[in-house]
């Protein structure tokens, strides 16, 4: 049952919150074993482009900020990237609030920043056409030589580091893939790279959620049937 929702938009996103009230559900009828799921919120939230120009996403994180132990946040992701501050947000609210409670939905397309927020989630679901692109980051400074010189090198520091302790500690890109990622390469995978990379742990197919290993055992029958 949901007891209450709540609705708040910034200028690219918008976040839906609902109070969910406790469920039982009945695993061992002779044992009498339930499977108790706490009264919690579930905050989702639609992402688009991360290009916040005006107040920036103060008011979304503010209602994330009052999350509580139980509480759960899923993405709606369909972006072609952005600012990559903006999505660095996103993971240190993902950390400090919602850590192991995150569920990414691919739904159309996660590109560059977009895939990276779709990597950082626990639980990681696809459909399948849901397209995907890593690439490295873009950027450029201005300032006196010797600033210019010392803040590319600080931010080619800081966020090869973030990218890499994202993409390649999880196995979604391997060490040589990286570094040919950070010379210009851009990986684009459909449904299926994705879940042999193991980046989509779950595929929403004809109604129902399957995990990466199903939807794949299905595309290989398939494969067969039409040989």
């Amino acid at each position: 049952m949901i007891a209450t929702k709540k609705e708040l938009s910034s200028e690219q996103h918008t976040l839906y919150s609902e109070v969910i009230a406790e469920r039982k559900k009945l695993i061992d009828k002779e044992k009498k074993l339930f499977e108790v799921t706490p009264k919690h919120t579930r905050y989702r939230i639609y992402i688009g482009r991360f290009f916040e120009l005006k107040k920036g996403l103060h008011s979304v994180f503010n209602e994330l900020k009052s999350a509580k132990e139980n509480d759960v946040l899923e993405f709606m992701i369909d972006s072609g990237g952005g600012f990559v501050n903006e999505g660095m947000q996103f993971y240190n609210i993902m950390q400090e609030k919602f850590y192991g409670r995150t569920v990414a939905y691919l739904d159309n397309k996660g590109y560059s920043m977009g895939a990276m927020l779709f990597s950082m989630a626990d639980k990681r679901v696809i459909y399948p056409y849901s397209d995907f692109m890593y690439h490295n980051y873009a950027g450029g400074a201005v300032g006196k030589g010797g600033e210019i010189k010392a803040r590319l090198e600080h931010t080619s520091k800081k966020l090869e580091a973030f990218f890499h302790d994202i993409i390649v500690k999880q196995g979604f890109l391997s060490e040589d893939e990286y570094a040919q990622m950070l010379v210009g390469q851009d990986y684009w995978m459909g449904a299926k790279e994705l879940c042999k990379r193991g980046i989509a742990t779950h595929v929403i197919v004809e109604g129902k959620e399957v995990t990466a290993k199903e939807y794949l055992k299905e595309l290989k029958k398939k494969k067969k049937k039409n040989k």
